[in-house]
């Protein structure tokens, strides 16, 4: 630097964190707006930094024209010809044009003490205005980024951090309820946004977004950062539980145990960096199906079934010891799945969904039909009959099921040896192809009305091609 006032512009600059030009813009303005106070002529003053002297030059600009008119703002075309001849020469002169601007200097040395407090006052403002639009704009790109602070004082519920040189706000409803801070404690945050204010831009930072997670993740597990597992989702309830679902590019690597780490370290160091949060990190899947069977965990999904696709609605039902564990804590496990998935769940149990088509069969009950009790009576008979003896009453229940009278409405598939009665009672189910009923269980088949559990593994065979346990043993 060549003179002290460029040295100062420098280090302020450095100390502000922003341009250099910035400060010298500042100072110049604020050397017009104290000269025009001063002189009060109606000039058009204007200033000019030297950066050879390291001072702020000053100028009355004068408007070339061909009668003036306003003595303080304009000179005739002649009077400036004749005032640059003698200093430039004629051909100068001669190349003055109308509407030129002419510089007139001006002293500066003259402003005086108020001249100077108030340029001071309009530096000061301007070199603010600078930092604070600096510092918008360098943090405003950096929203959802994971910033380390040190708690520095507590306003109303809210914390102030300390973020290198500048302060953030956590406020209230973005810290998680399991934490407390005193002074100095080192915090982990997330930027959640910048807001303008009257004193300046406010961070905002949050300890409860689900973006700290997913930062967390990407810090901790290497296949997450370079791309080869990706999180598809994650949602919290701060301080209780998470949920994340994840998705592995490539085959060889499972998403799940990736994010678990060896023992659990992986996972291990998030819960304790989120001060104890549980945290269920389930597989991704295209099916929603799947991917809600998933979101359920920990608890394990017996079946899962659409009932409404448009409005994203499904059904599932689990054995009556998972129902607690799959609705969770005051519904927490199964209200974080419905926000994973984006699908509304309704998680009933076996005894309740057997409850529920008992009743709906009820309403349908036809007159002369056998009951279930009456059939599983049978059922029983036959489990302690002779191999002869259960073979005559497999044909006998297949003669019974072609006797039963037709519908007029035609079923949407058969089965070999079961007849149309029965087809009709396990569409009405919810069986509705006969995949669905390859994929069912006998204890399934038996829970329908009417079906007994030797007729369910006659239907079980017959739906997969198989011989059934009865013609096995003969």
């Amino acid at each position: 630097m060549s003179n002290p006032l460029q040295q100062t512009i420098e280090a302020l600059a450095k100390e502000k964190g922003i341009e250099p030009d910035v400060v010298i813009s500042a100072i110049e303005e604020a050397v017009a707006t104290a000269s025009r106070k001063y002189y009060k002529t109606g000039e058009n003053l204007k200033t000019r930094f030297n950066t050879e002297t390291g001072q702020v030059d000053l100028f009355a600009l004068k408007t070339v024209v061909e009668e003036v008119t306003t003595a303080a703002t304009e000179i005739s075309i002649n009077e400036a010809r004749e005032m640059y001849r003698p200093l430039y020469g004629d051909e100068v002169a001669n190349s003055i044009e109308l509407g030129d601007e002419m510089e007139f200097p001006k002293p500066t040395e003259v402003l005086g003490r108020i001249a100077a407090q108030t340029a001071k006052q309009v530096i000061f403002q301007k070199v603010r205005e600078a930092e604070r639009e600096h510092v918008f704009a360098e943090y405003n790109e950096r929203v959802g980024e994971v910033v380390n602070g040190t708690v520095k004082r507590f306003e109303n519920g809210d914390i102030i951090l300390e973020i290198g040189r500048i302060e953030a706000v956590l406020p209230r409803k973005e810290q998680s309820r399991a934490e407390s801070y005193t002074p100095q404690d080192r915090v982990r945050t997330v930027i959640k946004g910048v807001n303008r204010s009257a004193k300046g831009p406010q961070i905002v930072l949050s300890r409860t977004d689900p973006a700290l997670l997913i930062k967390l993740f990407e810090q901790e597990v290497p296949e997450i950062y370079d791309g080869t597992v990706m999180i598809r989702g994650a949602v919290r309830e701060a301080g209780d539980r998470a949920k994340v679902a994840v998705y592995s590019r490539e085959r060889d690597v499972d998403p799940v145990g990736a994010c678990v780490g060896m023992k659990g370290t992986r996972v291990q160091s998030i819960i304790r960096e989120l001060r104890g949060e549980k945290i269920d990190i389930v597989e991704w899947s295209e099916d929603p199906v799947a991917f809600v069977t998933n979101g359920l965990s920990p608890a394990k999904v017996q079946r899962v079934s659409i009932v409404d696709d448009r409005d994203r609605v499904m059904e599932v039902v689990v054995e009556d010891k998972q129902l607690s564990l799959a609705i969770g804590k005051k519904g927490q496990n199964v209200r974080l799945a419905a926000k994973l998935t984006g699908w509304r769940i309704d998680i009933k149990s076996e005894e309740e969904k057997r409850r529920e088509v008992e009743a709906q069969f009820g309403e349908l009950e036809i007159p002369g039909e056998p009951s279930a009790e009456a059939e599983a009576s049978s059922d029983a008979e036959a489990s302690a009959a002779e191999p002869g003896e259960l073979e005559a009453q497999v044909d006998g229940d297949a003669a019974a099921d072609a006797e039963i009278v037709e519908s007029d409405v035609p079923v949407p598939y058969t089965l070999a040896g079961i007849g149309e009665k029965t087809v009709r009672k396990l569409v009405e189910a919810g069986l509705a192809t006969q995949d669905a009923v390859a994929a069912a269980t006998v204890d399934q088949l038996s829970e329908i009305p009417g079906i007994g559990g030797k007729t369910a593994e006659k239907i079980l065979a017959a739906a997969r091609g198989e011989a059934s346990a009865a013609e096995q043993d003969v």
